[in-house]
């Protein structure tokens, strides 16, 4: 009877290089789906941004390219954003790749970009660093309209570039009594 011993050296050396060799073109696979998806999401991330003109409850406003809220924040000065950090979680700059597109009812001349702390460029509106909200789930939801946060109010921009104040609409009737001097 003939015993069955183990594999035989050089069996052994072509299975384990068969098993690297596997081994190495899943894992080049793999970095290459990697760069790959890295490159799209990058691209996609990294387009020119469109600013556009939208009617709401507020009357004609900005909005992106999703028809989302374009807001301004009182706090930013001289073109430069001041909300960043956990700010910019809840208040998303608008960022663009490029130079900006103005859409139907925009002004182009208004449009222009500021370079963020982390190198970005975000568009402005009249000078106006924009951000949407992230509460605003939908195209055309103004949720941020006059939210006081991280320091200051936010506000909807209307065409010509200035905050839009929602402005209630009652009225509020006083009266007024003349007491006669004794």
């Amino acid at each position: 009877m003939r015993r069955v011993g183990h594999r035989g050296t050089e069996e052994r050396k072509l299975t384990t290089r068969g098993a690297i060799f596997r081994v190495s073109i899943l894992a080049g696979v793999g970095v290459i789906g990697f760069v790959a998806a890295g490159s799209i999401a990058f691209s996609a991330t990294r387009t020119n941004a469109t600013v556009s003109l939208r009617k709401t409850q507020l009357g004609s406003i900005l909005v992106s390219s999703r028809g989302h809220t374009l807001y301004l924040f009182a706090k930013d000065r001289s073109g430069k954003s001041a909300c960043t950090a956990s700010c910019a979680k809840y208040w998303v700059p608008l960022v663009t790749a490029g130079k900006p597109t103005a859409g139907s009812g925009v002004k182009a001349s208004l449009l222009g970009t500021t370079k963020r702390a982390n190198g970005s460029l975000q568009v402005t509106y009249n000078k106006h660093p924009l951000y949407t909200y992230i509460l605003d789930k939908q195209a055309g939801q103004t949720s941020g309209e006059a939210v006081s946060a991280f320091g200051a109010k936010w506000y909807a921009v209307s065409a010509k570039g200035i905050a839009v104040m929602n402005v209630s609409t009652s009225t509020v009737t006083t009266t007024s009594t003349t007491v006669p001097y004794p």
